[in-house]
């Protein structure tokens, strides 16, 4: 005598399987015949003026600190070895000028005085589990009529500390991120 199972829970999952896979295949679409059209394209977003890149005008003058992405400045090397960029002009007598990439947030407020405004921000760095390198965050001063100033990582649980890696010149900034 084999052995059989004879159970009514058995046959109720053996149907809820091929339930799901039947309707699994049935929205995915039509079975052959026509082809479906396309997806109509998304409109485009209003493209900066040829030559220039997000945030900034032809001259390279910043316009808009908050649109300014990361790789639309000159790469330096900074302190230590720090890697860093820094986008824009300065402004007219900017406190900007006799900063270095590199600079932990003291030396920085030492030469430059307070921020206007200030406040920190996880990275995608964040997110990846057993990671304890730095720039798991970003620490953001802001100057009013100078331009950002963006630090990256202190030690876990700092966010109001790191070394800075970007200078963004704007002679036009609010002072307010």
């Amino acid at each position: 005598m084999g052995n059989r199972i004879n159970s009514p829970a058995v046959l109720w999952a053996a149907t809820a399987v091929v339930a799901l896979a039947t309707a699994g295949c049935a929205s995915r679409g039509s079975s052959g015949g026509q082809p479906t059209a396309a997806p109509a394209p998304a409109a485009a977003a209003p493209a900066a003026p040829s030559g220039s890149k997000a945030g900034l005008d032809a001259r390279g003058n910043v316009v808009d600190s908050s649109k300014v992405e990361a790789g639309s400045g000159r790469t330096v090397k900074g302190l230590n070895g720090y890697e860093g960029e820094i986008t824009g002009n300065p402004a007219r007598n900017s406190k900007f000028t006799r900063l270095q990439i590199g600079m932990s947030t003291k030396q920085v407020t030492d030469l430059a005085g307070q921020p206007t405004d200030q406040g920190a921000y996880i990275t995608g760095k964040a997110w990846i589990p057993f990671y304890f390198g730095s720039d798991r965050h970003r620490f953001e001063m802001t100057y009013k009529g100078q331009g950002r100033l963006i630090f990256a990582g202190g030690g876990m649980g700092d966010f109001s500390s790191g070394n800075l890696i970007w200078i963004i010149h704007n002679a036009n900034e609010s002072g307010y991120r």
